[in-house]
């Protein structure tokens, strides 16, 4: 399959682009080729062949979760700028 000019027009009017009839020549080339390459994934044979989602065996590598008592709130708060009903308060940044 092809890639026409027309559609890297398109392609490059939905990107806000605009191309010269070089880059044009030059995308459509390129463009062309990668779906080619693309397209010869589909002639490998893959009978046979479980499908995975990573190429080797995933474990779980994470800590075990165990609760611990956190830091004390008011010896965190002590360093604080400004704070308000127990938390930071830091400036508005969203209207």
């Amino acid at each position: 399959m092809s890639i026409s000019k027309d559609e890297v027009k398109h392609i490059a009017n939905l990107s806000k682009l605009n191309l010269t009839d070089e880059e044009l020549e030059k995308y459509t080339n390129e463009l062309s080729d990668i779906v080619d390459m693309a397209n010869e994934l589909s002639n490998i044979d893959v009978e046979g062949v479980k499908p995975t989602a990573h190429i080797l065996d995933i474990q779980n590598v994470f800590r075990e979760d165990i609760q611990q008592p956190s830091y004390d709130r008011e010896l965190i708060l002590k360093n604080a700028p400004s704070k308000d009903a127990g938390c930071v308060s830091v400036p508005k940044v969203v209207e």
